[in-house]
């Protein structure tokens, strides 16, 4: 289910000829309906071929039909009146028009997914309101009453093992003690998140709580192979943010290494050529990247203040907080992407090469420090 706002639009004034598509207001998830009650109570009047958020407010929705009919039959039976199948919500409804893809950021076509079913990366997973509003209120003030490590321009906390930007792996032989209670529930719920199989008995014993300001992102990189097992899990709390997702083919991309930590995502250290998916974070949501998703796709959040979806624009909260989960390595990396996995000789073959291509470039410094950008 993508996020595709910008393809639709509601008739405005007296115009209100039907379409097969209903712009749906006070529905969706923010008010408490998932996506799939929606389709589950829409579909009584005929197949519904998609539900969309309208917006980034949560409180309006499209929903699709295959045929014009069906969804006249629901305005007509919804139309400021309550669904008994939607706990007797009243709902406002016009017909809605499909427009033409636009172009957005760099001319280039980028739908948002809101699913990671959408978003058809092998080993992502993301689970909506993975924890509750008091719960993040909870998390929000333990951390905010603990020391915050300041970088260029974010904030950090380290609990169980410190991660090291400069050679961004940690050190496992120095363990700074047991993760704290306040985040027990939150290891606890993990074990039994979709995608970890015969995993559960995994426990994170690293986190990172990094605050971002509004406009700071994340330059594109992917987590050290040798110093992290398969699964990552990444809490947003605070606000929500749009992550990109990047694959590199073979022989296009170099392993930046630890001297070279000033590379900004237009450097000609990296390709051009490469495929671009995104999805939304909203608050409470527990993303999981595990197999190809974690071992051989860059994720990336833009330094900016507004995300550009479409014709929409998504404005950033004043910050936003992650508590990035992870299980320290104990030996060395041995997944299938040798081409990305710092374990392995081919990829120490691409370093090589790299750094005899850095030392004919000039440095290209990006406006956050070079000690700030490998991190979730």
């Amino acid at each position: 289910m993508n996020m595709m706002n910008s393809r639709f639009s509601r008739h405005t004034g007296l115009k209100n000829e039907p379409t097969p598509n209903l712009f749906v207001a006070n529905c969706g998830p923010a008010v408490g309906m998932s996506f799939d009650n929606i389709e589950s109570a829409f579909g009584i009047f005929g197949k519904v071929v998609g539900v969309h958020a309208a917006d980034e407010t949560g409180t309006r929705v499209i929903v699709c039909f295959s045929e014009v009919n069906a969804a006249q039959a629901a305005f007509k039976a919804l139309n400021s009146l309550p669904c008994a199948d939607l706990g007797g919500r009243i709902m406002h409804i016009r017909y809605s028009v499909l427009r033409p893809l636009q172009k957005v950021h760099k001319d280039v076509l980028f739908p948002v997914s809101l699913l990671a079913s959408d978003l058809g990366i092998p080993g992502i997973y993301l689970v909506h309101d993975f924890i509750t509003v008091e719960e993040e209120k909870r998390l929000l003030a333990e951390v905010d009453n603990r020391q915050w490590r300041s970088l260029s321009k974010r904030r950090v906390q380290h609990y169980g093992y410190e991660f090291l930007y400069e050679t961004r792996n940690v050190d496992s032989k120095h363990c700074l003690g047991e993760l704290p209670s306040f985040v027990s529930n939150i290891l606890q719920k993990i074990l039994s998140f979709p995608g970890l199989g015969g995993d559960q008995n995994k426990e994170m014993d690293q986190l990172t709580v990094n605050e971002y300001p509004c406009g700071v992102g994340l330059s594109p990189h992917i987590d050290t192979h040798s110093a992290f097992d398969e699964f990552i899990f990444s809490l947003s709390t605070a606000g929500p943010c749009i992550m990109e997702f990047r694959r590199y083919p073979e022989g296009t991309w170099c392993h930046p290494t630890a001297s070279v930590n000033e590379i900004h995502e237009d450097s000609p250290l990296l390709s051009s050529n490469f495929t671009r998916k995104a999805i939304f974070l909203p608050p409470r949501s527990m993303l999981l990247m595990s197999g190809e998703g974690r071992y051989a796709w860059h994720h990336y959040i833009r330094h900016r203040k507004v995300d550009p979806v479409g014709e929409k624009a998504i404005r950033r909260s004043s910050r936003r907080v992650s508590f990035t989960f992870r299980k320290v390595r104990e030996g060395p990396c041995c997944c299938p992407y040798k081409q990305y996995c710092d374990s392995q000789p081919e990829c120490r073959n691409q370093q090589v090469k790299q750094n005899i291509v850095q030392s004919s470039l000039p440095l290209k410094r990006e406006a956050v420090c070079p000690t700030d950008t490998h991190q979730i």
